[in-house]
């Protein structure tokens, strides 16, 4: 096994080569020992940083969304304990994002959650439910795991070549094999530039799984990079104009959530939840959804794979919803586009989300290679 190499945490020179500035609006908002009080203060902070985006007036140059994979997970996790439905399975659809905005150092071009499919497939997870359901690699593809896109092909779709790509970025590392784009062992990666922009803490814990993590995160798929395209971050961060990674712990301790400003406002991204329903269950028409939160006073529903923790999670959910605000499509519904979203499929009947997306497309890609204009 070849060793991964630990990266230097990013310090605030570093960071600003790269045009990317530290984002002190949510710092000590959960130091409170009281739950309740760390909830009324994560959701004010997340007030005052909507505000402020939306104030600075400066979308993304381009904001992109491309389908790659649906794949079977279990209703238990994606909605938990709130579905009251037959199928103990739901489709959920792994999309990437592409978003191409200004920095102060230049024009960057950032993909959001481009998984790929074929390492991600060695995730101890997924390799036990194939062998449970039948090969996820082979004829069933078309039935249990369709693939709409590969990584290469969505990015042909967006109309971005490999050499503009400036960043790489997953809410957390479950299921991640980025060998490939970064490249390993001396080998290139696919993304000749491109560096992974991750939290310190989602990298760290990477390399120390207890056995609950241990299922969702791909054997080996860090090893071997060169460590000089790693960027560890500390904390939120302003990437450039319109777009920030903020610091959303809980589903895994080292999450973290993409904002970008796009015409129709301020979207967000995570798996923290898995759909709209996820972040609105009052308003969800998924059997049992609605009656679990009025009976429980719960504002959202988790994922609740792995659990790391819970009441960051909810805390998190409740930012990332007040930092997005309501959908300009469907009031009731609010500007959050989960990075692994709920999707209707017939062999899993009862789970269909009240309201979702889509693919997304604002402005048009900009054919430049990233460089200091």
């Amino acid at each position: 096994m070849n060793a991964i190499v630990t990266p230097v945490p990013a310090d605030p020179e570093q960071l600003e080569t790269l045009g990317i500035r530290p984002l002190t609006d949510f710092e000590h908002c959960r130091d409170d020992p009281r739950p309740t009080a760390r909830l009324a203060s994560v959701r004010q902070a997340a007030e005052g940083f909507r505000e402020r985006m939306l104030g600075q007036g400066t979308p993304v140059r381009y904001y992109r969304t491309v389908d790659l994979i649906r794949a079977p997970y279990p209703t238990r996790y994606g909605l938990y304990n709130a579905a009251r439905v037959p199928s103990p399975y739901m489709h959920i659809l792994n999309r990437m994002f592409v978003i191409q905005y200004d920095s102060p150092v230049g024009l960057k071009t950032l993909l959001f959650s481009p998984s790929d499919i074929d390492g991600n497939r060695e995730t101890p997870f997924f390799k036990r439910l194939s062998r449970q359901m039948g090969p996820l690699s082979g004829p069933l593809d078309g039935f249990l795991a369709p693939v709409l896109h590969r990584v290469e092909d969505a990015l042909a779709i967006a109309g971005i070549a490999p050499e503009q790509v400036d960043f790489i970025s997953y809410d957390h590392l479950h299921t991640q094999d980025v060998r490939k784009w970064l490249g390993a062992d001396g080998q290139p990666g696919y993304f000749p530039r491109a560096k992974l922009l991750v939290m310190q803490q989602e990298w760290a814990s990477t390399q120390a799984l207890l056995p609950p993590q241990r299922d969702w995160y791909c054997p080996r798929g860090i090893e071997g990079i060169d460590p000089a395209r790693i960027v560890l971050l500390p904390g939120s961060v302003q990437l450039g104009d319109g777009v920030a990674l903020v610091h959303s712990p809980g589903h895994t301790e080292g999450n973290h959530s993409l904002v970008a400003h796009t015409p129709d406002g301020l979207l967000v991204s995570s798996e923290n939840g898995v759909s709209a329903d996820s972040y609105s269950p009052r308003h969800s028409r998924i059997p049992g959804v609605r009656r679990y939160a009025l009976e429980t006073g719960m504002e959202v529903i988790l994922n609740g794979n792995t659990q790391e923790s819970g009441l960051d999670q909810y805390i998190s959910m409740v930012m990332e919803k007040t930092i997005a605000g309501p959908t300009r499509r469907h009031p009731d519904f609010c500007n959050v586009v989960p990075s692994s979203e709920l999707s209707a499929y017939w062999a899993f009947p009862g789970l269909r989300p009240t309201f979702s997306f889509g693919e997304l497309t604002y402005g048009a890609p900009i054919r430049t290679s990233g460089e200091k204009r």
